[in-house]
């Protein structure tokens, strides 16, 4: 699907014949796919092409969906990238998600993986997985609206509700109902986290059992009681964001997978 001959500025090879077609002279370029050739090789030019993929760079800052696929489950590449290295060589480390990556490194790290969209570069080049660890919850730091934000109000600060239930199973279902509500890709996302989380905390030289993954986790997921929290109701929050997350953790895998498991083959990192 040929546009009319352009210019070339910068000398490129013809897709064709394979010679560099030079600075100045003619070509011929596809705008379906792309593709460049002299304007004497057109007739040798394949009938069929394939659109190539445009990957746009995500904004610095957004709220969830705005890395969503567009296909279920809705859990960011950058996520799942994030959760399937540290999965593949950081199950043995001591203190995931609790010691620090070099700050500079993680914010590099972030900045190279936001510019990159969807077409997300290797984490394998990063040495220190604490540094993968920590991009991933800068990530989620930095959202616009915090990824449980729809759990922190009914959880968090009206009484009477989920975490403030005595009886276990009545806090369950209610936990279950508010996860239920949450936007898709907040909820697939949370529950994506959950189900990586819990196997975090089952490996036994991680020693980042359930509290000390609530405890890391609590203000980064749940949102405040107010728009603008001042210091000391960020102090009183602290405790009942981990409660949450904590609580949110007591739940059984299966429920987590149920949001999850239905699309598996979309969450293998290309």
């Amino acid at each position: 699907d040929p546009v009319p001959p352009l210019q070339v500025i910068r000398p490129e090879p013809c897709h064709v014949c394979g010679s560099r077609i030079r600075f100045g002279k003619t070509a011929i370029k596809c705008c379906l796919c792309q593709l460049l050739l002299h304007t004497k090789c057109r007739e040798q030019c394949p009938s069929l092409c394939t659109p190539r993929p445009h990957h746009h760079a995500w904004p610095r800052e957004g709220v969830l969906a705005d890395f969503a696929p567009s296909l279920p489950p809705l859990v960011p590449a950058l996520v799942v990238q994030c959760v399937t290295e540290v999965e593949a060589r950081g199950l043995t480390e001591t203190g995931l998600y609790r010691v620090p990556g070099a700050e500079q490194l993680v914010r590099e790290w972030k900045r190279k993986l936001l510019r990159a969209g969807g077409a997300l570069p290797a984490l394998s080049n990063v040495t220190d997985i604490h540094v993968v660890c920590g991009v991933l919850k800068d990530f989620l730091r930095g959202l616009k609206e915090p990824l449980g934000e729809g759990i922190a109000s009914p959880l968090t600060v009206l009484p009477g509700t989920a975490t403030d239930i005595p009886d276990d199973a009545a806090s369950d279902t209610a936990l279950r109902h508010v996860v239920s509500k949450l936007p898709p890709a907040n909820r697939d996302t949370l529950a994506f986290l959950m189900l990586h989380l819990l196997r975090v905390s089952h490996s036994p030289d991680c020693k980042m059992d359930v509290f000390n993954l609530s405890r890391v986790f609590g203000p980064t997921l749940v949102g405040h009681s107010s728009a603008n929290p001042t210091p000391l109701a960020i102090m009183e929050d602290t405790p009942r964001q981990c409660k949450v997350v904590a609580r949110l953790l007591s739940l059984p895998p299966d429920f987590w997978r149920g949001f999850v498991e239905t699309e598996q083959e979309n969450l293998v990192p290309v």
